[in-house]
């Protein structure tokens, strides 16, 4: 062998090492391309133009294919088509698509973000397929929009939900066609809450939703928009006696009791109703006018329907007038305190003063409770009131003291929403704490706030740690009962007006009194007669009863601050062991 050929084959030889090398790094590339496609945390398949597997990783597979089962070979050839002609064409040809399939070793149902695509490699036409698992993302997308949209506990549409679906009929209806929207209200559905536990009320409100939805047609639209308070939407509203008809239905069903947890309740709702377009062109003014329509209803009999109309739109318009002229006095701290003695007609001593609150409108002129009160309950602005009016106690106590005594109790009221409310007593009996005189108030509830809401097992202890005493208000309006008053611990109670007038002329309230006086009596609680108005009033409560304390017009009409002022003392008291004695007012 000669040189050359020694050369020659020495070359052989490189070239051939050269490509095993270039082979065995093909195959490590290939192998590491493998590696890394198997670690994709998304399914790879590879299919030929006809249809065959070229490539698949283990996720792929086991979702049954990527996407859940590729692509067949007609679908693959013509994706093979398309890419050929020209790109525009391929990019047509690729789509991505949610998909929900059931993997071959599982019965589990998997929603899959599928990618196919038909490529060009290496002069072979082939499909491209990727599928990514996105179930728990998608379930977790799917509870945040119930939790956005539905309500919890009956599964209807939620406030933010209806507004978008008739804005969304509004828009694809354009005046076309009628349809009507019905605000209705679950009345005294607090009671249940309070008397048969919140389980049960949860229990009436779902059942209640699903007898409101047995009547109602599929094109229209149920939701609940808040506590007890649910929005019906009839679309399309074909006749006015249709939807005549159909609220007369839904009033009849809720009127029928509801069996729940072995208790058979007994309530009824209140329907304000309004049509478009003959109240309103949005969603906004359509649910106000049906709003309103409904308190309308509210304010008389319940259990019954109103049709919204321009007098209740000039009513919705006078209240939302007094709505902004009351925030803006609890803003401005336009409110005041008038106070009544509470008088031992024995010895005519004044035993203790009621602060009555009232308002300084913006013209002076002071306003009774009676105009305010209830508004201020439904709009949330009691407790600021309440406090603004304790602050002007404690200021003013030493001029209270000069003019009632320094031994006197005073009664401030506490609403029935707020006796039943935990943030605010709590919060309240840190102010009276505060105030340093805790010991000289009296905490006035209604006989029924004093009953419900856990008032006497949790707030009566923490008045009762500051050293604050509390007084049953208006008792014989609520539950009055003789059997319910053996189950007050209050250090007060104050028989209503209605017991006490023309007192001498009523045997049977005189009987009632008589029995409340003397149960009253063995539980160790003082007695006062409120609304004593006349002489003979007094004269039989001093003559047929043991009552000594009383509080009304006979007396003392409710006495303002600056009234107080230029004598420092009421008319006619001078002081007596510490008490002011107070002389009734001469009469004709």
């Amino acid at each position: 062998m000669d040189e050359s050929e020694q050369v020659e084959i020495s070359q052989l030889r490189r070239q051939l090492e050269a490509a095993r090398q270039s082979a065995n790094d093909a195959r490590r590339a290939v192998g590491l391309l493998n590696s890394i496609i198997e670690l994709l945390p998304v399914g790879v398949s590879v299919q030929s133009e006809d249809g065959a597997v070229v490539l698949e990783n283990a996720l792929a597979a086991k979702l049954g294919g990527a996407g859940g089962g590729a692509v067949s070979s007609a679908a693959a050839a013509a994706a093979a088509r398309a890419i050929e002609s020209n790109a525009t064409n391929a990019e047509s040809a690729s789509t991505v698509e949610e998909r929900i399939v059931t993997a071959p070793d599982s019965s589990d149902e998997r929603t899959l973000l599928v990618c196919q695509r038909p490529v060009r490699i290496l002069d072979r036409s082939l499909f491209v397929s990727t599928a990514f698992d996105f179930t728990e993302r998608k379930q977790a997308e799917i509870e945040l929009s119930k939790r956005a949209y539905l309500d919890d506990l009956t599964g209807l549409p939620n406030g933010a939900l209806l507004q978008a679906q008739v804005r969304q009929l509004l828009a694809s209806n354009a005046g076309r066609c009628r349809f009507a929207v019905a605000f209705l209200d679950i009345d005294n559905f607090k009671h249940v809450n309070d008397y048969y536990t919140h389980a049960v009320g949860d229990a009436l409100l779902l059942k209640v939703a699903q007898r409101i939805a047995a009547q109602i047609r599929s094109s229209d639209i149920l939701g609940r928009i808040s506590g007890d308070e649910f929005l019906l939407v009839v679309n399309p509203l074909d006749s006015d006696e249709y939807l005549e008809d159909l609220i007369n239905t839904l009033l009849k069903e809720l009127k029928e009791p509801f069996l729940i947890e072995g208790y058979e309740i007994l309530t009824s709702a209140s329907i304000g109703v309004s049509i478009y377009p003959d109240h309103g062109v949005n969603y906004e003014t359509l649910r106000q006018a049906a709003d309103t329509a409904m308190y309308r209803v509210k304010e008389g009999a319940k259990g019954v329907a109103a049709l919204f109309d321009s007098a209740m739109g000039r009513a919705m318009a006078a209240r939302m007038a007094r709505e902004q002229r009351l925030r803006l006095a609890v803003r401005d701290g336009r409110f005041c305190c008038a106070f009544q003695p509470k008088v031992d007609i024995r010895t005519q001593e004044v035993v203790g003063v009621e602060a009555l609150i009232r308002l300084r409108d913006e013209d002076g002129v002071i306003q009774a409770p009676g105009e305010f009160i209830g508004l201020a309950i439904e709009l949330g602005l009691i407790d600021d009131i309440t406090y603004l009016a304790l602050a002007e106690i404690v200021r003013s106590m030493d001029l209270l003291d000069d003019a009632f005594g320094p031994h006197a109790t005073i009664s401030i009221n506490v609403a029935a929403k707020q006796a039943g409310d935990p943030k605010f007593m709590s919060g309240f009996c840190e102010e009276l704490k505060a105030t340093t005189y805790a010991n000289r108030f009296m905490v006035e509830v209604t006989e029924d706030a004093f009953l419900a809401n856990q008032f006497q097992s949790y707030f009566l202890p923490m008045l009762r740690e500051i050293g604050t005493r509390v007084s049953v208000d208006d008792f014989g309006t609520g539950y009055s009962s003789l059997a319910t008053l053996t189950d007050v611990t209050a250090d007060e109670i104050k028989i209503d007006r209605s017991f006490i007038t023309d007192i001498h002329q009523r045997p049977r309230s005189q009987s009632v009194l008589k029995a409340i006086e003397a149960l009253s009596e063995a539980l160790g609680m003082t007695v006062i007669a409120e609304g004593v108005e006349t002489f003979e009033e007094v004269a039989y409560l001093l003559g047929a009863t043991r009552i000594r304390f009383a509080q009304g017009y006979y007396f003392a009409k409710p006495i303002l601050l600056e009234e107080l002022m230029p004598t420092r003392r009421v008319v006619g008291a001078t002081r007596s062991g510490g008490n002011s004695r107070y002389r009734p007012p001469l009469r004709a």
